[in-house]
């Protein structure tokens, strides 16, 4: 662990004075290092929020309470050509469907880049409207928000609970991960929410919203990111037959249900996320038993300090 904990004293340098803070875990052991983050201080996960959506997919496919080949319309009031798209093509972002839905992608880009706003405080109802008005494009490796946000829905109405409810009972309950919420408005963000900054330092509004949830609406704090890493590892969260690569991917990785998988230099399954205010990322190496996250306040890269981190 003593390479791992040097690489953790590095980014007190690389990361700056901004908010921030990381973990690397092995063998049992954690160490965390933060900035400017207070112990009860929870983060914006962003797409690892994805990671968490696989193991429940993966864990609704063990109970038997959906099939991999379900279309989503089984589930999810929707129609249009978005209706018979598989479930298990929504897992692997292969579903041809793209980024965002149909709508004003134009205005949701501006709210975010030129306002630092809130991109995403959308309906489960307003997301399935938009889904309906979506053109599906040929199956093959693309990532799309859409496919996870509809994906998590699916899910969590398969299960008869919100995807907020089915995540705290299956995943943030079990493992006692108390500071993980899924907060759908501005009054939902806890106490100790750290304030996120664009990469150029101007304060971002917390991204929440309910039909983002499954995609990338999650906060958590660093120890119970920890912890979580820790479960991966040691196979005690429900669904980790979700890190298991099962089609190829772009750039000769391959993919899971959600969790991507690198071959060199060495086998790591990984996941990483970004917010307006935050940039995040987390690793395994599951042959060495490592894993590392970073919760980043400032909208910056941490793709290749995580990777150090699992060197």
């Amino acid at each position: 662990m003593s390479q791992q904990t040097q690489e953790l004293d590095r980014l007190e340098k690389s990361l700056g004075s901004h908010a921030w803070a990381a973990a690397v875990v092995s063998n049992g052991d954690i160490v965390t290092r933060t900035h400017d983050v207070p112990p009860e201080g929870h983060l914006e996960i962003g797409s690892i929020s994805k990671g968490f959506t696989g193991l429940l997919y993966a864990d609704a496919l063990e109970r038997r309470l959906l099939k991999a080949d379900d279309r989503l319309s089984q589930h999810l009031d929707v129609t249009g050509p978005v209706a018979d798209v598989p479930l298990a093509l929504l897992a692997t972002h292969h579903s041809g469907l793209p980024r965002l839905a149909s709508g004003d992608v134009w205005a949701r880009s501006m709210r975010h880049l030129v306002k630092a706003e809130n991109p995403y405080g959308d309906t489960l109802h307003e997301l399935l409207a938009q889904a309906s008005q979506t053109k599906v494009g040929r199956p093959g490796p693309m990532y799309s928000n859409l496919g996870f946000q509809l994906l998590g829905h699916a899910v969590a109405s398969a299960s008869g609970l919100p995807y907020r409810d089915l995540l705290h009972d299956r995943i943030a309950g079990p493992l006692g991960l108390d500071s993980l919420h899924v907060p759908y408005t501005l009054d939902d963000v806890r106490p100790y929410a750290v304030v996120g900054r664009t990469r150029f330092g101007r304060r971002s509004e917390p991204w929440t919203g309910e039909a983002v949830a499954p995609a990338g609406g999650i906060r958590a704090s660093i120890d119970d990111m920890a912890r979580w890493v820790q479960a991966l590892l040691d196979g005690s969260v429900v669904g980790t037959a979700a890190l298991d690569p099962i089609d190829d991917f772009v750039g000769g990785m391959r993919i899971g249900a959600a969790w991507i998988t690198t071959a060199r230099p060495k086998r790591i399954t990984w996941h990483n996320g970004g917010t307006g205010g935050f940039r995040s990322f987390v690793g395994i190496d599951r042959e060495r038993g490592i894993g590392a996250v970073i919760l980043n306040g400032r909208a910056a890269s941490v793709d290749r300090a995580g990777m150090r981190l699992l060197a």
